[in-house]
């Protein structure tokens, strides 16, 4: 099954002043780049779901925008979904600086066996069903699991993930200030 990868670079970065977070340096590159190289060894097909296309030219991926403005992170998946070359995508936020690779491939490694494929983590999941989403979207209902009654989901397990990584760390996102002066911490412990 092809899957392609997709990127999240989407949203008003509210809580760091505006700034767009996939672009705040750390450990020396922009977050973004550090979320792509954590797929570009299991994808061949890579885009990024934004609005402001001029900041992300310089990656070279193809890049779409958002179908449904203003709709948040499930607009965003969305639309990542709908330009997707692949039969599946997998989508992943612009502002997780600690993906693994290998948690990656896992992920993408089982895509054939449900609509939507996620890692738990405690009782949250982690982040597949266009009709379902759009349903959703046009409803201005937003929460991403709330579709999932209606479609096949299949959990990797929390211990799955922990054999690449400390799962608290690879779905860490850098949303705020506190959490970026974390993320610069663990980027010099990490490398």
């Amino acid at each position: 099954m092809k899957v392609t990868g997709v990127i999240q670079a989407g949203g008003r970065s509210e809580r760091m002043g505006g700034r767009p977070k996939a672009l705040i340096e750390l450990g020396g590159r922009p977050i973004i780049e550090r979320v792509l190289a954590a797929l570009a060894p299991t994808f061949d097909d890579v885009l990024v779901v934004t609005n402001t296309p001029e900041l992300y030219a310089y990656l070279g991926l193809p890049m779409v925008g958002d179908v449904y403005p203003d709709h948040g992170s499930l607009g965003g998946i969305y639309s990542g979904l709908k330009a997707a070359a692949g039969q599946a995508a997998f989508t992943v936020a612009c502002d997780m600086p600690f993906l693994h690779p290998d948690v990656v491939k896992l992920v993408a490694s089982r895509a054939g066996e449900g609509d939507v494929v996620i890692p738990r983590v405690g009782v949250q999941f982690e982040t597949t069903c266009l009709p379902h989403i759009a349903e959703r979207l046009a409803a201005g209902r937003l929460k991403i699991v709330d579709f999932f009654a209606r479609v096949r989901v299949v959990e990797i397990a929390e211990a799955d993930v922990a054999r690449y990584r400390d799962p608290r760390v690879v779905f860490m996102n850098v949303n705020t200030p506190d959490e970026l002066e974390r993320a610069r911490a663990l980027a010099a412990e990490l490398g």
